[in-house]
């Protein structure tokens, strides 16, 4: 008989006898309490396994007896499991009636056929215009809504349910795998669909945050097990929905720890690429039915790069990333439209006008990416005009992608809208084409389609628009073509009267020379020298008589000019300096016949 030797956790030690060694995923249960279920997950010794606990450690203690049933877990499928509300053990949560559990699948078996795998290439329209536009949903695909904690991703997974489920009723069956997140979440997303009457197309599986990692960590492969009994029984088309896959990734790696096995170079499990594989690998389409599946990851710290993360990448056909920054910027869906891609945008699949319309779109949103921080350091009007034009629409762009959810009605207060992919596409091409260039990009906050927008005529097609910037550029230009021009004609008058000046000293200097050679003349007696040096008072009462008289005759001459031109002060001092030369050159000829 087994028993227990050892308990960590969630994870219980069994040792068996070595002729009775149990297989891999086996359910074992305590022969004391049936309802306490282990399953075996790995080897830890030569007779001993490593089982982790589905239910409660309460009544486990070391030396129990436990009993092998030779099955993996099994779930409850089939129509019963519509409109219902289970567990992963497949006990209603709902309140309702016990289900009868007629069929059972094993949550751990899939049946892969390869030859039967479809491509996806088909778009599942959504109504959400950022999502069928630059990240449309490939119907049997997968896709995955990446963001960090509070920025949308479980609202626009409800909202893709409500446009898809509850707006397409009976074209296709949903399954919902709630893996740890908020228990309020799954009821309101219950009470939703009871008001939407389309509760009896999906099934709900539901392993809260609350439960312990084993439980979190079977319940998205319980509702994989869901999805491919209709997908291969029912031959139906399945919406898997997934909130979410980076708590099944987590549950996983707090089970590894418990087992002490070797971390990755990450930190996280080394076996979380196959684990995530070995849930990614059996959603797939085939020639009976389809399995599109939406899967919301939480983001850690906002860091893509997380190694959880990135091994969710690789599986996907579309992603959707939400960001942050967008989300504080008041933009909602806070979708990243350069980040989000999908494997449908391409001609084949989307259609030539769809493609083109993208391509134009992302380069629109990546041109005026790069202007970003000019315009946060010099401002918008200093870019120019083709580049203004650039970045206006782009603000266009982003404001028409946004939208009212109807999930979010009693938040908002407003009414959803639903917005055909072809709308879409149409709108945005107008906007690409500069139809709306004249309209004030807040008139495409939260509205439908263009038509709720009035066209106003672009002023900017001939002329530019005159900003502040501008006019203020054009006054400084003014006040410095003034003063260079005030420079100018200071430096020319300035270089006038040092030329003035100049040839004064000019002829001062030929007068002297003159004076000169004429007194040299005269120095042949010695009378005469002594007169030079010593002039008779006469002379110099006569001399000093001139100046005086000269000084006079310039101060009014100087009076009646100023009374002319009182403005214009460089004339004035060009005449007295002509003045001054003559009278100096008439005083010095006049004192000379005197001497003489």
């Amino acid at each position: 008989m087994a028993k227990v030797v050892g308990m960590k956790g969630q994870v219980i030690e069994v040792e068996f006898p070595t002729d009775e060694m149990p297989k891999l995923h086996d359910v074992l249960v305590l022969k004391s309490d049936k309802d306490v279920w282990l399953e075996v997950s790995e080897s830890a010794s030569e007779n001993s396994v490593y089982c982790l606990c589905l239910s409660s450690t309460q009544k486990i203690y070391r030396g129990a007896e436990v009993t092998n049933t030779g099955t993996s877990l099994k779930i409850p499928v089939g129509d019963e499991v519509l409109g219902r509300v289970i567990d992963v053990f497949g006990i209603a949560l709902d309140g309702g009636k016990p289900l009868s559990k007629k069929k059972l699948r094993p949550i751990l078996e899939s049946n892969e056929i390869f030859e039967e795998v479809l491509i996806p290439d088909t778009i599942l329209e959504t109504g959400i215009k950022a999502l069928d536009f630059f990240s449309p949903l490939p119907k049997g695909g997968k896709v995955g809504l990446f963001g960090g904690a509070g920025v949308g991703k479980t609202v626009l997974l409800t909202e893709i349910i409500h446009n898809v489920v509850v707006l397409n009723e009976n074209k296709s069956v949903s399954v919902f795998s709630g893996v740890g997140e908020r228990s309020r979440e799954g009821k309101e997303l219950l009470e939703t669909l009871e008001a939407s009457d389309v509760l009896d197309q999906v099934s709900l599986i539901y392993g809260s945050m609350g439960e312990n990692p084993a439980v979190r960590f079977r319940t998205a492969t319980a509702g994989a097990a869901i999805a491919e009994y209709f997908r291969d029984e029912k031959a139906k088309d399945v919406l898997f929905f997934i909130d979410n896959a980076f708590r099944f990734a987590q549950a996983g790696y707090e089970l590894a720890t418990l087992m002490n096995t070797i971390p990755s170079e990450g930190g996280y499990q080394s076996t979380i690429s196959s684990e995530m594989a070995n849930l990614q690998e059996r959603l797939f389409s085939t020639n009976k039915g389809s399995i599109t599946s939406i899967e919301a990851v939480y983001v850690p710290s906002d860091d893509i790069t997380d190694y959880a993360v990135q091994s969710i990448f690789t599986h996907l056909d579309a992603s959707v990333v939400l960001s942050r920054d967008i989300y504080q910027e008041g933009r909602l869906p806070a979708i990243d439209l350069i980040s989000s891609t999908s494997s449908t945008l391409n001609i084949d699949t989307a259609g030539e006008e769809h493609y083109k319309t993208y391509i134009l779109a992302t380069n629109l949103l990546k041109k005026a990416s790069s202007l970003e921080r000019i315009v946060s350091l010099v401002g918008e009007s200093e870019l120019s005009a083709e580049d203004q034009t650039t970045y206006r629409r782009s603000k266009i762009l982003k404001n028409y992608m946004t939208q009212y959810f109807a999930v979010a009605k009693a938040q908002t207060g407003k009414e959803g809208v639903y917005i055909p992919l072809e709308v879409t596409v149409k709108d945005v091409k107008q906007i690409i084409e500069g139809k709306f260039d004249g309209n004030a990009p807040e008139d495409f906050l939260y509205i439908g389609s263009l038509e709720e927008v009035k066209v106003v005529k672009n002023t900017q097609s001939k002329e530019k628009p005159e900003s502040k910037g501008d006019k203020k550029n054009e006054e400084n230009e003014e006040k410095s073509e003034d003063k260079i021009e005030e420079d100018e004609s200071t430096k020319d008058a300035k270089n006038t009267v040092e030329n003035e000046e100049k040839g004064e000293d000019e002829v001062e200097e030929d007068g002297e020379s003159t004076v000169k050679g004429e007194e040299k003349k005269d120095e042949s007696t010695p009378e005469q020298e002594s007169e030079k040096e010593e002039p008779d008072e006469e002379s110099k009462t006569e001399e000093d008589a001139t100046k005086g008289e000269d000084e006079v005759e310039e101060d009014e001459s100087t009076k009646d000019l100023q009374e002319e031109k009182p403005n214009e002060e460089i004339p004035i001092k060009k005449k007295l300096k002509n003045k001054r030369t003559k009278k100096k050159i008439k005083s010095k000829e006049g004192t000379d016949g005197t001497e003489k």
